[in-house]
C-alpha cells in the first residue's frame, strides 16, 4: 500500500474515530485498516491514536500529523481535479446548511440563483435549527449565525444579527411603549419554546427581567405572527422579522438595551483548495448577504 493511500486512511479513522466504521466506507477490511495505520506509525516513529476497547483518539503527534495529511491530499486532489477540469467549472452536487428560517428567507433565494447561473450544479440543502457537522454528514457550506468555535475552517463574515424585542404599532398605541426592560413585566409576552426559552431575558447593561409569558408557541413564526396582529410583544432575532418590519406591521423597541449583535459567517472545510462549485457558490452568498440591510 502507498503512502498516499496509507494517508487517506488514516484521515478517514481520525475523521470517524473508529477503524471499523473507516473499513466500511473505504470497502476495506478491519485488518488492512489496521494494517495501514501501524504501517504510517513505524514510518513516522511516532503513535497517531490511543485505542481501547470503546474509543479511538488522536495523540498529540497524530493531531499535527492530520492536519499536515488533509494538506497533503487537499494538494493531490487540486492537482488531479485541476487536470480533468473540475476545478474550472462548478460541477456536481452541492450541500448547503444553514437554520431553518434563516436559510429559508435568505439562504434560499441565494440557492436558486446560484442553480439557475450554474446548471451542471445540483443542490441538497439541509436547513435545520440544530448543530450540523460539515465533515460527518458531507455538508460543502454552511451560514452560521453566532460566535464560531475554533475549527479550522474558512469562514467569511456577512453581516450580524440583533436580538430584538418588538410589537405591533397597534399594540403600542392601546398597551403603550415599555421605556426599560423592567417595563416588559406590566405587558403580554409571546414567547418561543425553542431558544432563549428561559422566562429571564437579559439585557446589555446587566439589565434582567423575569418576564410573565402569556402565550408560549413552539416555533418563532408563530410568536411572531402573534406579535404582528397586535396580541403581545415578542422577542427575536431581528432578521427573522425583517419583511413585517418593511411593512411596518412591527416595530422594535428597547434598542437601546440589546446585547452585542450575533455575528454571520459563510463557512466551508476545504478553504483555498475548495473545487469550483463551492468557491461559486461562496462568493456569490457572500456577496448576496452582505448587500442585504436586513443583515447589518
Amino acid at each position: 500500500m502507498d503512502r498516499w493511500q496509507a494517508m487517506r486512511i488514516f484521515v478517514k479513522v481520525a475523521e470517524t474515530a473508529s477503524f471499523g466504521e473507516t473499513a466500511r466506507q473505504l470497502h476495506m477490511s478491519a485488518p488492512a485498516v489496521t494494517r495501514a495505520v501501524a504501517a504510517l506509525e513505524d514510518l513516522i516513529g511516532a503513535r497517531l491514536f490511543v485505542r481501547t476497547t470503546r474509543s479511538v483518539k488522536l495523540t498529540e503527534p497524530g493531531r499535527r500529523y492530520l492536519d499536515d495529511c488533509r494538506r497533503i491530499l487537499a494538494d493531490i486532489a487540486e492537482a488531479e481535479a485541476a487536470a480533468a477540469g473540475s476545478y474550472a467549472q462548478p460541477s456536481g452536487t452541492l450541500a448547503i446548511t444553514a437554520s431553518g428560517m434563516f436559510g429559508q428567507m435568505y439562504v434560499l433565494p441565494i440557492v436558486h440563483e446560484y442553480l439557475q447561473t450554474y446548471p451542471a450544479v445540483s443542490g441538497r440543502l439541509l436547513f435545520v435549527d440544530r448543530p450540523v457537522n460539515l465533515i460527518e454528514e458531507g455538508v460543502d457550506v454552511a451560514i452560521r449565525i453566532g460566535h464560531l468555535p475554533d475549527s479550522g475552517f474558512s469562514a467569511t463574515r456577512v453581516g450580524q444579527v440583533r436580538r430584538v424585542v418588538c410589537g405591533s404599532p397597534g399594540y403600542f398605541e392601546r398597551h403603550g411603549v415599555p421605556a426599560v426592560p423592567a417595563d416588559l413585566r406590566g405587558h403580554r409576552i409571546v414567547a418561543s419554546t425553542g431558544a432563549w426559552a428561559s422566562p429571564e431575558w437579559r439585557f446589555a447593561g446587566d439589565h434582567r427581567v423575569t418576564i410573565n409569558i402569556w402565550l408560549q408557541c413552539n416555533a418563532n413564526e408563530a410568536a411572531i405572527a402573534t406579535a404582528v396582529t397586535g396580541l403581545g410583544l415578542a422577542r427575536v432575532l431581528h432578521y427573522q422579522i425583517g419583511p413585517a418590519l418593511l411593512e411596518d406591521k412591527l416595530r422594535i423597541v428597547l434598542a437601546d438595551y440589546e446585547e452585542p449583535p450575533l455575528p454571520i459567517h459563510v463557512l466551508h472545510p476545504e478553504g483555498r483548495h475548495a473545487p469550483a462549485k463551492v468557491r461559486a457558490f461562496v462568493d456569490l452568498a457572500v456577496a448576496r448577504l452582505r448587500a442585504n440591510s436586513l443583515l447589518n
